[in-house]
């Protein structure tokens, strides 16, 4: 084990990967001589060459579209897109293309592409600070991953740079300089598996991405008041592993959705359905949900974080459902 950050995680599968499967190659705005806008690829121009990382024009629908048609050539292509806000350009690739391509064509093709993206803020303001996941999530087809820590980030990217489908592989850009423990060998973090990062009894805490740090300090603090939350990374929002939420939920009867989305719509109300489905008579209290203030982010930073859910809103939130 090494400790290692989030960037240096991600960097390693591509890394990896590209050592063991010459099909694979990096494209996108600046990923190349730059190392990319967080630089995740950085050093990989050097070591790979032109050919396999692969600077392209300010063309979000053209790198798509081009990884598109290059997966279903035989090759493993990870597009890059700066951040997902961009997404919005090569919607289209993605949605009518990537996600249906193997349905379409009656499983004559596989589009196994990556698409890599960041979500997240930081003073980026409204057109650049938005969380698009659900969106995404709620496409057959498309597999849909969001890991949290470094572990999960190599881990998941490993299994999408394996699979044979098209993976949104959305990261966070606040999470790049975050660290933690990732094995020296190969491993993979398979889809569609949440994981328990932290074992309570009063109250179920589901998150994912950045808010699983915010859940974890949060239920850090309300430990220390004796109550004992426990925290569900789902780490894959499509497909969508609920037998770890439900079995808690069966254990604590409060359930609380943290993600930094707008509630409206978003993941948390997928998450409440199945949890009103599947464990309905096991809660204590109305499920609740935590997320951002519905207005377009601010360009403010004290505007910009008071939009956005922060370890007392949490706590409050908890506190709130076991009084």
């Amino acid at each position: 084990m090494a400790e290692k950050s989030y960037r240096d995680a991600i960097k390693d599968a591509l890394r990896e990967e590209m050592k063991r499967d010459e099909r694979v190659f990096i494209m996108g705005e600046e990923v190349g001589v730059w190392g990319g806008t967080y630089a995740v690829t950085r050093g990989l121009h050097d070591e790979f060459g032109d050919k396999r990382v692969r600077d392209t024009p300010i063309a979000e629908a053209v790198i798509v579209g081009a990884a598109i048609g290059a997966a279903m050539g035989g090759l493993r292509p990870v597009a890059e897109l700066m951040t997902i806000n961009f997404s919005l350009v090569a919607i289209d690739q993605i949605v009518n293309n990537a996600s249906k391509m193997y349905y379409m064509f009656g499983g004559q093709f596989n589009c196994p592409v990556v698409i890599r993206t960041p979500a997240g803020w930081g003073q980026l303001a409204a057109t650049h600070s938005q969380s698009f996941e659900a969106w995404y999530a709620s496409l057959p087809g498309l597999i849909v991953a969001m890991p949290g820590t470094p572990y999960d980030a190599k881990g998941l990217l490993k299994s999408a740079l394996r699979s044979n489908n098209p993976v949104m592989f959305i990261e966070h850009a606040r999470l790049y300089g975050v660290t933690g423990q990732v094995p020296d060998g190969e491993y993979f973090v398979p889809f569609g598996k949440s994981d328990v990062k932290r074992a309570g009894k009063d109250v179920t805490i589901v998150t994912y991405s950045r808010m699983l740090h915010v859940s974890l300090a949060a239920a850090a603090k309300l430990a220390q008041e004796g109550i004992e939350a426990e925290v569900i990374d789902l780490r894959t929002l499509r497909p969508l592993d609920m037998n770890p939420v439900i079995e808690s939920v069966k254990k604590t009867h409060r359930a609380l959705i943290v993600e930094e989305d707008w509630v409206s719509c978003g993941m948390g109300a997928e998450i409440v359905a199945r949890i009103a489905k599947d464990a309905f008579d096991y809660l204590d209290a109305p499920v609740e949900r935590l997320g951002a203030i519905e207005v377009p982010m601010p360009y403010s930073k004290p505007l910009e974080l008071m939009a956005l859910p922060e370890e007392k809103h949490v706590i409050a939130a908890v506190k709130q459902m076991i009084a």
